[in-house]
């Protein structure tokens, strides 16, 4: 996967240290090279060296500020979850109509996935590399965001707001706009991330079948 530099400096730290401090400078320096690499490289492919020469440093130094390579990528997954599950939260509350809570939690959906691409990217294809407890742990965060879309069309049909076949495959069809977005969107794109945001609000609602 080849990067580019808006994304890499749009980069933001997110999650805590085993002792529950917000991690230093220099962890969310770490982390970040971590997150590119696993992206252009793979989890598999890339080690410790590889994240220490990214940051300039050796061996011993970075593991002064993390534990393994397992921890980095359980940083970035746990954090991308619960970044998503923040943003919905956010994005609903206060609103009491239920079209525009759908449409306001696929908008949301979407522009994360402009924002933080390699966030996307690392944690579709990276699930596999995660041992547990993480696995289990990213995979409730998942069920959990899942549910949310779930919740909301399930209002809409019972409001009869909503006209849906089956309200599982919806949900996913809604997910899936959104986890599509980082294969081809691009900053210097035709279409500006505004413009991409609405757009995949309205194709939400389509798919919900909103009255």
């Amino acid at each position: 996967m080849t990067t580019q530099r808006g994304n890499q400096s749009a980069v933001a730290a997110r999650g805590r240290t085993a002792a529950g401090r917000a991690p230093g400078p220099r962890a969310v320096e770490i982390r970040n090279a971590a997150l590119v690499l696993f992206a252009e490289r793979g989890y598999a492919a890339t080690t410790m060296a590889d994240i220490g020469e990214a940051v300039g440093m050796r061996g011993p130094s970075l593991y002064k500020h993390v534990g393994s390579k397992q921890e980095l990528l359980t940083q970035i997954m746990t954090g991308t979850m619960d970044d998503l599950l923040r943003n919905h939260r956010a994005a609903v509350t206060g609103c009491e109509d239920v079209v525009e809570r759908l449409r306001r939690a696929a908008e949301a959906h979407v522009r994360y996935h402009v924002r933080h691409r390699l966030e996307a990217f690392v944690g579709t294809r990276e699930i596999r590399s995660l041992e547990e407890p993480h696995r289990t742990e990213v995979l409730q965060r998942r069920a959990a965001y899942e549910q949310a879309f779930r919740t909301l069309l399930s209002e809409g049909v019972q409001a009869g707001r909503f006209s849906v076949t089956t309200v599982k495959l919806t949900s996913y069809a809604i997910l899936d706009l959104g986890m599509g977005v980082p294969v081809w969107y691009r900053e210097d794109g035709d279409l500006t991330e505004d413009q991409v945001v609405y757009q995949y609000g309205d194709f939400a609602l389509r798919l919900a079948g909103a009255r």
